[in-house]
């Protein structure tokens, strides 16, 4: 592909069918890490070339755990992406969060257990600095996005990512809000950490579908009530992007393509040829 996509998305399937999207295009890829969850579907938006990638596979045929999230992140990279908006539904831990309301998290807490999280590794140390996990001139511009809808949307939150694929117990869920955490799901770890690994500038547009099973007036949480509510939360989700590809700016250098700038500890001399092969394109 010659030119570079303006914007990537991550999401459901449905997330890219809609008709404003024009001159689509579908790349197969295959990365050193594997293929990624589904083909890269690239189109026209309000004049500007965009990447969709279906995080679950077409069909939602893998869970949270099988997820090849290095294998997308790469992918995309491979195609020149530098900004990636996540689409993911959500449990909210907080009762001001409603279903049907929108989160811009700005902190992210990894309770997984079971995800290559790196693409570090096989001789070649690298340390990431963290502390701020989403990009913020990124995340103001699809909180904006998001308020063009009508829609409510929270501008800040803790994103818990769990293991999955079940849904929490209520002790789980009762702790997590003790933690202070605001919303539960089970996709942005390590999906934004891979992502800054990869100096991409990454934020998640989190749409609440439930209240997990903490809520003591409200139902448990069921695969029903996730996909009733979801369907409504995709329609905004999808004019939000489209207007997040209006409003964006120009792709510039951002502090989150350096996150690499020093982050190797490894004496190149001993960094194995298979490893640096790999690794490379991370560093561009």
């Amino acid at each position: 592909m010659k030119e570079s996509p303006f914007l990537a998305v991550i999401g459901g399937s449905g997330v890219y069918q809609f008709p404003a999207l024009t001159d689509i295009e579908t790349i197969e890829i295959d990365t050193p890490y594997g293929k990624p969850s589904s083909p890269l579907v690239v189109g026209i938006l309000h004049g500007k070339k965009v990447a969709f990638l279906a995080r679950h596979g077409i069909g939602h045929i893998f869970s949270p755990s099988e997820v090849n999230y290095r294998a997308n992140i790469y992918a995309l990279k491979m195609i020149g992406a530098h900004r990636v908006v996540s689409i993911s539904a959500c449990g909210s831990l907080r009762e001001d969060y409603e279903p049907g309301h929108f989160v811009v998290p700005n902190q992210l807490f990894d309770f997984t257990k079971h995800r290559s999280s790196s693409f570090f590794g096989e001789g070649m140390v690298a340390h990431i600095g963290s502390a701020d996990p989403y990009c913020d001139d990124l995340r103001k511009d699809v909180i904006e996005a998001v308020e063009q809808t009508g829609t409510t949307v929270h501008d800040a939150g803790v994103y818990i990512t769990i293991e999955g694929p079940r849904f929490s117990t209520k002790a789980e869920s009762n702790l997590f809000r003790e933690w202070g955490m605001s919303i539960i799901g089970m996709t942005a770890s390590p999906e934004a950490f891979l992502a800054r690994e990869a100096g991409m500038c990454y934020a998640t547009m989190a749409h609440v579908t439930d209240y997990d099973v903490w809520h003591v007036t409200e139902k448990p949480v069921t695969v029903e009530m996730v996909l009733k509510v979801a369907k409504k939360n995709t329609q905004n989700a999808q004019t939000a992007i489209q207007n997040l590809v209006e409003i964006l700016p120009p792709v510039s250098h951002c502090e989150c393509w350096d996150a690499l700038k020093n982050a190797v500890l490894t004496d190149p001399k001993r960094i194995p040829q298979a490893t640096k092969e790999k690794t490379n394109i991370l560093f561009d």
